[in-house]
């Protein structure tokens, strides 16, 4: 399957959303391991409904160019603070002007559930819950990684 661009698939998001449908899109990068591998998973994304809540998972563009799929970890006066599950680094000022849409749908392994389901809720309140937490304990390991291999 020939694989295109966010930016040239732009257009047919937006149309999506205009006929209140839902847009798929695979999984690429690490950021979000494990709940969503790369060539394994992808998510259906829905127009973005505002204010976006903790836990969310929206597609964004950042001021750079580039296209995110990260989760909604807390909100300020400022905007949303998003982090991949598999990051510790939060990312700030993220605003609604940034969110192209949000995720609705997960198909993980095969299997596709809704971001209702009970079992992908819990998992999400763990991940928020803990995140601030996280950020100390993988910044350390980071730090001494990069001692022990002379980085």
């Amino acid at each position: 399957m020939k694989q295109m661009s966010m930016v040239t698939l732009l257009p047919f998001i937006e149309d999506a959303f205009q006929k209140n449908t839902t847009f798929k899109i695979p999984i690429t990068g690490t950021s979000m391991n494990p709940l969503l591998i790369a060539g394994r998973d992808y998510v259906l994304i829905r127009k973005p409904q505002f204010p976006l809540e903790i836990g969310d998972i929206p597609l964004y563009r950042r001021d750079t160019g580039a296209f995110v799929l990260h989760r909604v970890v807390d909100i300020t006066e400022d905007g949303y603070i998003m982090c991949g599950d598999n990051q510790f680094i939060l990312e700030k000022g993220i605003t609604d002007k940034h969110i192209i849409g949000v995720v609705s749908s997960i198909c993980r392994d095969g299997n596709l559930f809704d971001v209702d389901d009970s079992e992908y809720v819990k998992y999400k309140n763990k991940y928020v819950k803990n995140v601030k937490k996280r950020y100390p304990i993988r910044r350390l390991r980071y730090k001494l990684y990069r001692l022990r291999n002379g980085k």
